[in-house]
């Protein structure tokens, strides 16, 4: 596989600025997981899938972490010191970059720590279901089963 920035989707910011190191090794990770359900039961696929489920995600890491320390900021600069309202201001700029250009000091910090995008997630879970034979039932694609494919892909 290559981990090329020019074939990581600008759908997916995070990848493009992640080294290709840390995106081999996420692969992996992904790849190991994948093999070693192969091999268990589905009870236990089922299991790792609603974990996954549960994983949180950048996103989800970045804005919990940044509405965490842009409210300590405001609380901070009401009640002790107006100086803490710099807190809240580059908590916020730090968002903002990340939501324009999916980029920002914290998502270096957090993928060493291996955290994955949602899609890095859904990837491994796609491919767990796959596994545990949850597409067996999809008909030949055409225009009249695509709102049923729709609902399966969702669901």
């Amino acid at each position: 596989m290559r981990y090329d920035n020019e074939l990581i989707g600008r759908d997916d910011r995070v990848r493009r600025y992640t080294s290709p190191e840390k995106l081999r090794e996420i692969e992996h990770r992904t790849g190991e997981s994948i093999r070693f359900y192969a091999r268990r039961p589905k009870d236990e696929i089922s299991q790792r899938i609603r974990a996954l489920d549960e994983e949180w995600s950048m996103e989800r890491w970045l804005e919990t972490n940044a509405s965490v320390l842009a409210f300590t900021g405001v609380m901070l600069g009401m009640t002790v010191n107006r100086k803490w309202l710099a807190l809240s201001l580059v908590v916020t700029g730090f968002l903002f970059q990340h939501a324009v250009q999916g980029w920002c000091p914290p998502v270096p910090v957090l993928r060493r720590l291996g955290v994955r995008t949602r899609s890095e997630i859904d990837r491994e879970k796609f491919a767990l279901k796959w596994l545990r034979g949850d597409f067996k039932a999809i008909p030949e694609v055409d225009s009249a089963n695509a709102d049923w494919i729709l609902t399966a892909v969702i669901a």
